[in-house]
């Protein structure tokens, strides 16, 4: 009997909600809909400003809670209407929320996504899973990344060697060796550098194809300062966000210095290209394909530098392997929805350090 998931995703790059139905069968994973709801854009400042120290924060972020709870149910109703579907044809809503903060390895640990769950599930009235991550991390692990798991069970092939790569605001990979997801971390900036350096530069909210990427040259001095962050020495498991990587990061590298616009956006995408492979290069068993989601996969620039730099394995995007890479983190709420229902776990401690397998997320009744 096939069961239906509705998963809601809204990740760093904080452009819109991506809504995709899953139907589960047998082990088997169908993206059987799917939907972008773009947020408007002046919610989209109001949770950015929410991602740094300010004032009145409390305030603010009620306010963004119930406002982004409204865009999670829209986006979910938008999806049903789109493919007629009724709430009693989905089992639950899996929603990752919005992130803005995170702090996993700080005295006092923490990760807090907001759009408020209650309000999705009273304006759809379907069943809505929500707050992922903290009971990883209430088990001594940092929340994230989430997805190996989904990676695993969507992926995963015991005769071949894959890694997957969500670029998504940061990047994360999921080594799937022989089938099995025996680690799984963030390697640093995915798309978030890119995005805020060609919207201030440009006034575009991406770089389409990574065009303007490709017409500048990478300056090697600014890579190696880059390159020379902490947090691209420290071992897994290990997680990042907005909190570190953001504009402000990057203007601190470019301060007193003269750079071309597009040699800088050639840079930070050398660097989202290079940190990734260097985790990739440090990986013991060879791999046969690397296989590529979120919002990277369609930077061409970024894809072809991707290939180059790992010049003996298969690079590609996920749609090969029958999940578009648009809908894979969409997806993989829908299934860790699935999870919490079924009391069955959502993390892989190895990826995250927890110290043992969760149920994950908070179930609120429709």
């Amino acid at each position: 009997m096939t069961k239906r998931y509705i998963g809601l995703m809204s990740g760093t790059s904080m452009d819109g909600i991506d809504a995709a139905i899953l139907d589960i069968s047998h082990n088997e994973l169908t993206v059987a809909g799917t939907y972008s709801h773009i947020i408007p854009a002046q919610l989209q400042q109001q949770v950015a400003e929410l991602c740094l120290p300010n004032n009145n924060e409390i305030e603010r972020m009620g306010a963004a809670d119930f406002l982004l709870g409204h865009e999670f149910a829209l986006a979910t109703n938008h999806l049903l209407h789109r493919y007629h579907l009724s709430a009693s044809d989905i089992q639950a809503i899996g929603s990752h929320g919005q992130t803005i903060r995170h702090h996993p390895t700080s005295k006092t640990p923490f990760t807090l996504q907001i759009g408020d769950p209650n309000i999705i599930s009273q304006q759809t009235n379907i069943c809505t899973v929500a707050d992922f991550r903290r009971k990883d991390m209430a088990a001594g692990g940092q929340g994230a990344p989430l997805a190996p798991a989904f990676h695993q069970a969507a992926f995963g092939d015991r005769n071949k060697n894959i890694v997957i790569v969500n670029i998504g605001g940061m990047s994360n990979i999921t080594p799937l060796i022989a089938g099995v997801a025996q680690q799984g971390f963030d390697t640093g900036p995915g798309n978030v550098l890119m995005d805020y350096w060609i919207s201030k530069e440009q006034g575009h909210a991406f770089d389409k194809d990574g065009s303007w990427g490709a017409s500048g040259s990478p300056d090697l001095l600014l890579l190696k300062q880059l390159l020379a962050d902490d947090y691209f020495k420290l071992p897994a498991p290990k997680s990042t966000g907005r909190e570190l990587f953001n504009g402000a990061w990057l203007e601190q590298h470019l301060l007193g210095k003269s750079y071309n616009s597009e040699n800088v956006q050639a840079t930070i995408l050398l660097l989202t290209a290079q940190t990734i492979c260097n985790d990739i290069h440090k990986l013991s068993t060879p791999i046969d394909g690397v296989y590529i989601c979120g919002g990277g996969a369609l930077n061409k620039k970024l894809m072809s530098t991707l290939q180059t730099q790992l010049p003996n394995s298969i690079v590609a995007s996920t749609d090969v392997l029958g999940i578009e890479a648009e809908w894979v983190e969409a997806a993989a709420f829908a299934w860790l929805a699935h999870q919490t229902l079924s009391g069955l776990p959502g993390n892989i401690p190895a990826a995250t350090g927890a110290s043992q397998d969760c149920i994950l997320g908070a179930i609120y009744s429709a």
